[in-house]
């Protein structure tokens, strides 16, 4: 995707071009990733050294950085109509589409970092994009701070992983490991656990999240809650599978530290923090930011579920791989919800409608068809049937339980439970309240067609996806085995 914006003068004024130029490489990428998808052989690639892997879990994440990329871009052609530096902006967008692809094919701890920088610096700069306004500038620099600590903690949980085993590629480092589990490499694997939280917005790393949401261009705020958290949880999947754990005796040999039991707590942790903060929020844009927060603790039971399953090893790894499969398909499903929900709030930014949910009042009467896609998308996203998110949540909790970890699952489920309160509330006021009379009337002058479209696309597959559901989900559970 990034070699189609070499092409473009950064000195260009074609909107057009670049829009188009750039939503047309992001479809490229999203067909080619596909294709090999549903036709990969099982055999997985091993390019440069063993430094990168391209498998089925690889591909999946590389179609879902791809479908939203070509969204945003897609969107931004109409928000950023009267804001300059566009190709910038449009390089930096794919730029950190391709930082997040490389993530879902890195296969050693240097070309995680290396991938993980390639993703976040770019997404620094697209959040402090909006430059004359105070709160974009804010919530850039407070992301950038955020960020690099984060990533000094995680190369320092390399480095320490390094001094322990030898190695720095996933397998030798798990072969490395043997005797001693804790110590120096037990401090190093929770380290790394610190930099993995920061990428997925998971507590304690959580609170830059509605930050950077509510002051980016809500395009970017589309971009980073989807396709970047689902790059940093590939990563969390395939290092704490392939380095830190090793089915031995008939049982899961956790390495490192007892990360399994970090991750149950960082997930009933993130997702009851993420849902009751987004209960008290006044404004949209910071609801969902604290619901994104919210989703990143059910994605998190697909590693605090891993050690569960029947008394053999064959049924232990075949209850992983379903949780794994499960934790994918949410992101997957989640890549189209909630990117239809943000860029749902970028046309209301569009049409300077408000931040406050009395501010959406009566939206749907003026703006029908917008609204119905994002009552679809508050309705998946709370869990309802007949929903993508209702088939999703069902695969993750149900394998949940599967594995044996019922209260997990019931906290998960109550969480949902306190989530349709605050989605409902939207939805509440875009059709049934009335305007305060202090509002001023709501003023719709134009139909962005950039905006709509990719709106429209996001519910239709939300909607349909019960139609590829099986297909995809096969592919997912055929990653997870490639992993376990």
């Amino acid at each position: 995707m990034f070699g189609i914006a070499l092409f473009v003068d950064p000195a260009t004024g074609n909107r057009r071009l670049i829009a188009g130029l750039s939503t047309a490489g992001a479809l490229g990428a999203l067909g080619v990733a596909a294709a090999y998808l549903f036709t990969f052989s099982g055999e997985a690639v091993h390019p440069f050294g063993d430094a990168l892997v391209v498998d089925g879990m690889s591909l999946l994440f590389a179609v879902i950085v791809a479908s939203v990329t070509a969204m945003v871009t897609l969107a931004s052609y109409n928000y950023l109509a009267e804001h300059s530096y566009q190709a910038e902006y449009y390089a930096l967008v794919l730029l950190a589409a391709t930082g997040m692809t490389l993530m879902a094919s890195a296969n050693s701890l240097v070309t995680v970092f290396v991938a993980l920088e390639l993703a976040s610096l770019p997404s620094y700069a697209l959040v402090a994009f909006l430059k004359e306004n105070k709160g974009s500038v804010e919530a850039g620099l407070k992301y950038f701070l955020v960020g690099a600590l984060s990533s000094a903690i995680f190369a320092y949980g390399v480095s320490l992983v390094y001094a322990a085993t030898g190695s720095l590629q996933l397998t030798a480092v798990q072969e490395a490991i043997t005797g001693d589990f804790t110590g120096l490499l037990g401090m190093g694997v929770v380290m790394v656990v610190g930099g993995i939280a920061f990428k997925t917005a998971s507590v304690p790393f959580h609170f830059w999240a509605p930050e950077a949401y509510e002051g980016a261009p809500a395009p970017i705020s589309a971009f980073l809650s989807s396709a970047s958290k689902a790059a940093g949880f590939v990563i969390a999947f395939r290092v704490f599978t392939e380095a830190f754990l090793r089915v031995g005796s008939g049982e899961f040999l956790v390495l490192g530290a007892d990360w399994v039991l970090v991750f149950q707590i960082l997930a009933v942790v993130t997702m009851t923090l993420g849902n009751l903060a987004a209960v008290t929020q006044d404004k949209v844009k910071r609801m969902l930011a604290y619901s994104s927060v919210g989703h990143a603790g059910y994605v998190l039971m697909s590693l605090a579920a891993l050690s569960g399953g029947g008394a053999s090893a064959t049924a232990k790894i075949e209850a992983g791989q379903f949780v794994l499969a499960g934790g994918m398909m949410h992101l997957f499903v989640y890549g189209f919800m909630n990117t239809g929900a943000f860029l749902f709030i970028a046309l209301a930014e569009y049409w300077d409608v408000g931040r406050t949910f009395e501010d959406f009042t009566g939206l749907g009467r003026q703006a029908p068809v917008a609204s119905v896609a994002m009552t679809v998308f508050m309705f998946s996203l709370a869990g309802l049937p007949p929903f993508g998110g209702f088939l999703s949540k069902y695969l993750l909790f149900g394998a949940a339980v599967n594995s044996g970890f019922v209260w997990l699952a019931a906290v998960a489920i109550v969480n949902s439970a306190v989530s349709l309160y605050y989605y409902s509330k939207l939805v509440k006021a875009l059709w049934f309240d009335e305007r305060p009379a202090d509002k001023k009337p709501l003023e719709i002058s134009s139909r962005p067609v950039g905006l709509y479209a990719a709106v429209i696309f996001a519910a239709v597959v939300t909607t349909a996806m019960y139609g590829v559901f099986g297909p995809v989900s096969d592919a997912a559970v055929e990653a997870a085995a490639a992993l376990l």
